[in-house]
């Protein structure tokens, strides 16, 4: 019975660290999160609490890698 309760209050702790990790790498990739993506975006990542992090699409002719 410990080690469940061990193990319950492990993963109750690390859940914020873990949603916020998802997070901060949506903002990286200068992303959104939202709960589905419209038809010009793309699902790059996963957010917290199931959301989606969508990324608009860039149009071939303005390729900001240049």
């Amino acid at each position: 019975m410990r080690t469940f309760l061990f193990l319950f209050a492990v993963l109750f702790l690390l859940a914020p660290a873990r949603n916020a990790f998802f997070d901060e790498k949506c903002s990286k990739l200068q992303g959104r999160c939202v709960n589905s993506c419209q038809k010009n975006e793309e699902l790059v990542a996963l957010c917290q609490k199931s959301l989606k992090c969508c990324l608009t699409l860039q149009p071939c002719w303005k390729n900001t890698n240049e």
